[in-house]
This record gives C-alpha cells, structure tokens and sequence, in this order.
C-alpha cells in the first residue's frame, strides 16, 4: 500500500477590508482540518490585497516568501493625521495643504526613496520587550523604538487631488507604508495618513492570482470531503 503525502499546500488570497490576517488563516485552517497553516507577512485590518497563506509542509518556505519584495497602492491624505496613521483612530487636523504643489511633494518623497531608516508605528504588531506594540499603545503606553533600515526602491505618486495623493511603492521586507505616510506628512510639514492600502504584489506573485477567501475556503471543503 502507497504511503499517503504529507499535505502540502500554497494560498494566493485577497484578504477583504476588515478582516485580520488571522481571520483569514482561521478559515483556512478550519476548512483542511489541519493545524499547521500560516501567512505570510501580515496585512492590517484596514488594508487590502494578497496574503500568502501556507498549509502543511508549505509552512517551513513562510520565511522564504516573507523575504519577497512587496508591491503596494493606496491613498496618503496630508493636512492631517491620525494616531495610528491610518483609519484604526480619530482623524486631527494638522495644516492646510492647499498651498503644496506636486513638485514639493515629489520631492520630498525622494527623500523617502532608497535606503532609508524607518521608526515602526506604534500601532504595529512588532514585538519590543517581548509585547506587542500595539498593546502598550492602546493602553496609552509609548515604547521606545529604534530605526530600521529598510529599502524603498519605487515611490510613485500616481494622482493628486489635495488633499488625497494616490501612490505606488515597492519596498523590502518590514517596510510600513503607515510609517511613510507619517514622514511624508512630517517632511511636508502639514502631517499625513493613509486612509487606503491594497498590497498588489509579493515577489513573482500578483494579487490578479489571488482568490476570494470565501470561495476558496468552500473549494477547499469540497476537494476535502
């Protein structure tokens, strides 16, 4: 009798507005029946786009795929911030940025291109002191982070329509676009925040590939019974 494989398999999954990263290797993991699944590199509830989930044997290349370079779009909003840099809080007003025009924000978007150091948000899932960030920052806690170097190897900006400019960057690994909104904003000095993130690209994977968790989870439960 022929030995049965051990289950092995790679997800390409457009997570939906709102839902958790781990919702959506929940689903997964409840339609194989199987423990081991994970993603791989995490999207925020409030983004869009593919997500990387990987079931059995599969879940030893998750470093592999995490190491990719990642292709994003969205939309900054300047002449406000929030504290988390996108919708998760309440909205403040910093500055009028009527007056900026697209020269002034392409050039300070070069500086933000390249080899750049990079402060996280504290609204962020990295681990400092063996917590979560973002526990500490929803408890009113500020943790002290140092800068990382991460690479921004395109920053384009792909519309303007003050105070909305729409963009598309490709970075490394552990790049927040959050993060850039912020020091864009900061540069710019009428302060910024992202009210849209879709995640278009993961190394040679594209979100075209990608396919709607729902109707995969349904496709999985059929292949399964």
């Amino acid at each position: 009798m022929q030995e049965e494989k051990p289950f092995e398999a790679v997800y390409l999954i457009n997570k939906p507005y709102e839902w958790t990263s781990f919702d959506v290797v929940k689903k997964v993991r409840n339609a194989l029946k199987i423990k081991k699944v994970g993603h791989a590199g995490t999207l925020d509830p409030l983004a869009t786009g593919l997500l990387i989930v990987c079931a059995g044997k599969k879940t030893k290349s998750i470093d592999t795929y995490q190491a990719q370079e990642k292709e994003y779009t969205g939309t900054f909003v300047l002449g406000s911030t929030t504290e988390s840099f996108d919708l998760e809080r309440e909205v403040v007003p910093v500055a009028d940025p009527l007056h900026l025009t697209l020269d002034q924000i392409k050039g300070a978007v070069a500086e933000l291109t390249g080899d750049i150091l990079q402060i996280p948000p504290m609204h962020s899932a990295i681990k400092v002191d063996g917590k979560r960030v973002y526990e500490s920052a929803r408890k009113g806690k500020t943790v002290q982070m140092d800068p990382r170097p991460v690479t921004v190897s395109e920053f384009e900006i792909t519309r303007c329509q003050l105070p909305e400019i729409d963009f598309r960057i490709v970075c490394t690994k552990g790049t927040y676009i959050r993060s850039l909104a912020r020091d864009l904003g900061e540069k710019l000095q009428v302060g910024a925040y992202m009210s849209k993130l879709t995640r278009t690209r993961i190394g040679e994977f594209k979100l075209e590939q990608a396919e709607d968790v729902l109707k995969l989870v349904e496709k999985i439960k059929k292949e399964r019974e």
